[in-house]
């Protein structure tokens, strides 16, 4: 642990750098309420995405950091803003039409479409605790409505109150003057409608906790501020929240960093520390499209779990999180293969090495052996060719080329050759296009074939590579060109896998039929 916790002070690993920072907070002590807080908010405005799942993994991993390197206790708390209202439908739920009546309801107040939970704020707070609890996320759980309305919040929000010119003239700073003209920190809650109302104060009576407007119909009315009969603006909100629990660190996307200061002072005004913060870059799509919650483009969580397990999930959020990263379907191949390739390379390194190793981070309580023995990207190629419907299909190649391997004793093995069949049937499938050869590309696979005709050696990747690399080095330049046609004819794709591999998981005599079949034109 000792050499552990020296690599983890001078690794480059970012959850290490990050943990270093918040600790220089408490260095000289623990903090008075005996643990260092991490947050996660979640607006649950629409159905959970797949950032908020990489904002909830990437505050765990530099949580495990902290606690590397430190022996203050620490806690993590995913608040869920439940309590705000519905500005609009979702695009992408059923019954759309029964919610329209519903706009401005705290989303705890509209019922769910789903017909599942008491309301459409508990159906997707739901669904976001299943998702985390599917990667064994340690959590607390906080629903802002219940957060307000059982009073927890009330010795800020009653400070609020006493302290609303100073709030105010903090926000008044970042609007458009027609919307200074009608901008509160507070929003009431009709208690009829139920609707979250957006009007100006006439009067904050600090001494008895109470607010005065007029409802959107005219009506002079009173509230307290407690209770949950009022809640803060969104940005108010996140100050105050962070000096209601103490928060020690929280970590947002980019289109949040503008607000920090914000942020910031309106928790100092109400008494609190501002915490550290991490601002991440946003998730795309595959047309460059900032993924939105309500909008439901992009890749979702069971989405990816459809076609790889959640390790290579884990992998593909740890990897530059202050880069765009666009997140569609054809990056989980190589998230998959790259870690794998990692956890192969942690036995063989030292404590500093193993420290900015991803897979540290992705598994805490232990790095797993890899027991993958052929690529995700090469079983990819091998379902193309052989047209694989079934385990067994893929199962008998596999098992030629690495005789030990087994269902039971490989397990990522199996599933990934489940995931693998899902992924072609559904991807690389319908994208195949194959093409003819040209006379070059043709005179090149005679030769292929023709020496793997006489080849007598055994399935060994580097020999089949050399005989691959020696046919293609006297005829083409650049040599890409060679392996681009051989994925192109034989694979109908635009990339492929390191083709002596490749022979040596499908067989020599299988390859030269193959060859065969394509200069006999039956794939065009």
């Amino acid at each position: 642990m000792s050499d552990l916790r020296d690599a983890a002070m001078t690794s480059k690993a970012w959850p290490f750098e990050e943990a270093r920072r918040l600790l220089k907070r408490y260095e000289k002590g623990a903090p008075e309420k005996g643990h260092v807080l991490f947050e996660t908010g979640y607006g649950p405005s629409g159905l959970p995405h797949i950032g908020t799942f990489g904002e909830v993994l990437r505050t765990t991993m530099i949580r495990r950091a902290f606690e590397v390197i430190s022996d203050i206790p620490t806690r993590m708390i995913c608040f869920s803003d439940d309590l705000d209202g519905m500005r609009k439908v979702p695009g992408n739920v059923p019954n759309r039409e029964a919610l329209a009546e519903h706009l401005q309801k705290p989303l705890t107040s509209v019922p769910d479409p789903f017909g599942t939970h008491d309301s459409f704020g508990a159906h997707n707070n739901a669904m976001l605790r299943r998702f985390l609890d599917t990667f064994g996320f340690e959590y607390e759980f906080i629903s802002a409505t219940e957060f307000y309305r059982s009073g927890q919040f009330d010795d800020v929000l009653l400070r609020a109150a006493e302290r609303y010119d100073a709030i105010m003239k903090v926000m008044l700073k970042s609007l458009r003057e027609e919307r200074q003209q009608t901008y509160s920190i507070f929003l009431p809650i009709h208690p009829e409608t139920g609707r979250v109302m957006y009007v100006p104060m006439k009067h904050v009576d600090a001494a008895n906790g109470t607010i005065t407007f007029d409802t959107e119909e005219g009506e002079e009315m009173t509230l307290p501020v407690t209770g949950g009969n009022v809640k803060l603006q969104w940005k108010p909100d996140f100050g105050a929240r962070w000096a209601a629990l103490g928060v020690d660190f929280e970590m947002y996307g980019k289109d949040h960093s503008t607000n920090t200061p914000i942020y910031d002072s309106i928790c100092e005004i109400l008494g609190g520390k501002k915490p550290e913060h991490f601002t991440y870059e946003l998730f795309l799509d595959e047309n460059g499209q900032k993924i939105s919650k309500s909008s439901g483009n992009g890749i979702s969580i069971d989405e990816w779990l459809t076609y790889a397990a959640t390790e290579s999930l884990s992998y593909f959020m740890y990897a530059k999180p202050k880069t765009a990263k666009r997140m569609h379907f054809d990056v989980i191949p190589k998230a998959v293969d790259e870690y794998h390739q990692q956890l192969r390379a942690y036995p063989t390194q030292d404590a500093a090495q193993q420290a900015n190793n991803p897979v540290f981070h992705i598994h805490p309580d232990g790095v797993p052996e890899s027991k993958m023995v052929v690529p995700f990207s090469m079983l990819l190629n091998l379902a193309s060719v052989a047209g694989a419907e079934e385990k067994s299909q893929l199962w008998g190649f596999i098992q030629r080329y690495a005789p030990e391997a087994s269902a039971e004793t490989n397990p990522d093995m199996d599933a990934a050759v489940g995931y693998a069949l899902r992924y072609y049937e559904d991807f690389v499938k319908p994208a195949k296009v194959f093409r003819a050869p040209t006379d070059l590309e043709r005179e090149a696979l005679e030769d292929l074939r023709d020496q793997l005709a006489a080849y007598d050696g055994p399935l060994d990747d580097e020999a089949l590579q050399s005989i691959v690399y020696g046919v293609g080095r006297d005829r083409f330049d650049p040599l890409r060109d060679w392996f681009k046609a051989l994925y192109e004819v034989l694979l109908g794709a635009s990339q492929g896998p390191r083709f002596g591999g490749f022979i040596a998981l499908y067989g020599v005599d299988e390859t030269r039929q193959l060859i065969d079949d394509a200069l006999a034109g039956k794939f065009v």
